[in-house]
C-alpha cells in the first residue's frame, strides 16, 4: 500500500517539474519576430554581414581558373571557357543554379580573387526552378589576369546580383 501512495506521489512531481518549464515559458513575452510584417527595419540590414545568401560572381576579375565549379560538390557552378574571334580565351558562360545550391561556401574559398561571393540576399522565388538560374555572363569577358601586389577591382557586395535578378525578373 505504502508502495501505491509512493508511486502516485512520485507521478504527481514529475508532472509538475514537467509543467513548471513549459509554464515559466507561457508567462514570458515572445520573441517571434513577424517576419516581414513587423521586422523592424529593413531585413536586409538586420542579417550578418558573413551570413550565406545567394551566390554572386563579378566576372570581370574571374581569372577563370574554374577553381569554385570543382570545389562545388553537387555542381551548382557552370563554367565554359571559350575563345574569341581573335583567338583570345574568354569567360563565355558563368551559371549558378540557386535552386540547388546548400550554401556550404566551398566555391568561395577556393576563388584566388573573391569574385565569387556571398551576398545577403535570400529571397528568391519562382513558378519554375528552371528561372533560378543566374546567367553572369552575356558576352565573352577576357579573364582577369592577377598581377602582384595589386587587389582584383570588385563592385560592391550585391549590386551585380541585382541587376541579374532584375533581368530574371523580366523573363
Amino acid at each position: 500500500m505504502r508502495e501505491y501512495f509512493k508511486n502516485i506521489k512520485d507521478s504527481a512531481v514529475s508532472i509538475f517539474e514537467g509543467m513548471a518549464v513549459t509554464l515559466s515559458w507561457m508567462l514570458r513575452k515572445p520573441i517571434t519576430i513577424q517576419y516581414p510584417d513587423r521586422a523592424g527595419g529593413p531585413v536586409i540590414d538586420m542579417i550578418p554581414e558573413r551570413s550565406r545568401g545567394i551566390l554572386e560572381v563579378d566576372v570581370s576579375s574571374c581569372i577563370g581558373d574554374l577553381a569554385c565549379m570543382r570545389a562545388c560538390p553537387i555542381g551548382v557552378i557552370k563554367i565554359e571557357m571559350g575563345k574569341t574571334a581573335d583567338g583570345t580565351r574568354a569567360i563565355t558562360r558563368f551559371d549558378i543554379d540557386a535552386s540547388r545550391c546548400m550554401y556550404c561556401g566551398l566555391c568561395t574559398e577556393v576563388c584566388n580573387t573573391g569574385t565569387l561571393v556571398h551576398t545577403k540576399e535570400f529571397e528568391v522565388c519562382a513558378r519554375n526552378c528552371r528561372n533560378l538560374v543566374l546567367k553572369f555572363v552575356d558576352q565573352p569577358v577576357p579573364p582577369y589576369k592577377i598581377q602582384k601586389d595589386v587587389e582584383a577591382p570588385r563592385a560592391p557586395k550585391g549590386a551585380i546580383l541585382k541587376k541579374v535578378l532584375k533581368r530574371w525578373d523580366e523573363r
